[in-house]
């Protein structure tokens, strides 16, 4: 400790280091957090069973809040408020909690699929390294359903599963399934009846072939399926019955082999990336700390680092703190009150027995 923390530091010493970070510079720590990632697996079960199980990588943006004209990059973007874009691609498996595998930030006014192409790139040659032979699943919504993003996954080897927008060639697919293809799925207040062995919920499912970018060249089309459910629409006019069933579609693109009722619910647990995100908010993210965009995109990475660190020493207590957030973490594991002793030339650190 003493070689390394040889002095006190002013916190503005790290607001200068991190104000001489050029864009170069931040991507040479996006390398370091790629590595790190890739270290901390190989020692801990951050990611465990992703030799064996199905693996999935969730791509997503969120707004970082700023006030003030002084940040660099800063504006309204999709959110109506004004802040920066920090898009983040996680990786998941069963029995793991979600881990950070690439991050980048942008500026506030950005659209959604901006460089995600080659987010999506890193972010899967990161997991090639950390995984075994299991083929990723690259979840996203219909913001990120362009063929730069979709082929730099499946480029990458990885199947895909991300929503897509109800134009109207996906409104005539859709049109052309037939009633006998929908399977009623276990979804929001389904009950199981245990005489016929189903669900009973108004959610359907089914799907269709489909090829995703017809009218771009032949090379450059991906063919696939389109699994659509539909939930019925219960908006009744002045107390009354509607003479027949109107339904509200919701439609996903994907090249995986699972099937139609197994893709719908997996595609729908994309929604775990929201928690990795109010994570972030609630730690390192609360605040941008620099007028430069370059050190706030460091301190991205950064924060990124830390995260991946509280995750795999979370792992390493147990089961109980493995997929905990990192509020938990820290109050139950980080700040425990210890006491630092020496002794026959050794450091010893006296913890309490009944800490929570």
């Amino acid at each position: 400790m003493g070689r390394i923390f040889d002095r006190a530091y002013a916190p503005s010493t790290l607001g200068s280091f991190l104000r001489a970070f050029t864009f170069g510079h931040v991507r040479q720590l996006d390398a370091v957090a790629s590595r790190f990632l890739t270290s901390l697996a190989a020692l801990t079960p951050i990611l465990a069973g992703a030799s064996d199980e199905l693996v999935l990588v969730d791509v997503d943006d969120t707004i970082i809040e700023v006030h003030g004209y002084a940040k660099q990059g800063s504006g309204y973007g999709y959110s109506g408020v004004r802040g920066l874009n920090a898009l983040l691609a996680t990786v998941t498996t069963t029995s793991s909690a979600p881990v950070i595998v690439a991050s980048r930030l942008r500026k506030g006014a950005c659209g959604s699929p901006r460089g995600a192409a080659r987010l999506v790139a890193d972010a899967l040659k990161t997991v090639k390294t950390v995984k075994g032979g299991t083929t990723p699943l690259l979840r996203a919504d219909s913001a990120f359903y362009g063929h730069p993003t979709v082929s730099a996954a499946v480029k990458a080897g990885a199947d895909v599963s991300v929503t897509v927008r109800l134009d109207p060639r996906v409104k005539a697919a859709i049109a052309t399934i037939p009633d006998n293809a929908w399977q009623t799925i276990a979804y929001t207040d389904a009950v199981f009846d245990e005489t016929t062995q189903r669900w009973i919920s108004r959610a359907e499912v089914a799907e269709i072939p489909f090829t995703a970018f017809a009218s771009k060249k032949k090379a450059d089309q991906v063919p696939g399926r389109l699994v659509v459910r539909r939930i019925p629409d219960l908006n009744s006019h002045h107390g009354q019955d509607s003479l027949f069933d109107t339904w509200r579609f919701h439609a996903f693109f994907t090249t995986s082999t699972l099937d139609t009722v197994t893709a719908d619910k997996t595609h729908r647990g994309h929604a775990i990336i929201e928690g990795v995100h109010a994570d972030l908010k609630h730690s390192a993210l609360a605040h941008l700390p620099s007028g430069r965009f370059c050190a706030n995109a460091a301190w991205l990475v950064l924060a990124v680092i830390a995260f991946n660190l509280t995750r795999a020493a979370a792992t390493l207590a147990g089961p109980t703190l493995a997929k905990a957030t990192t509020a938990t973490i820290r109050r139950k594991l980080i700040t425990v009150p210890a006491r630092i002793a020496s002794s026959a030339r050794q450091v010893l650190l006296h913890l309490p027995t009944r800490w929570p």
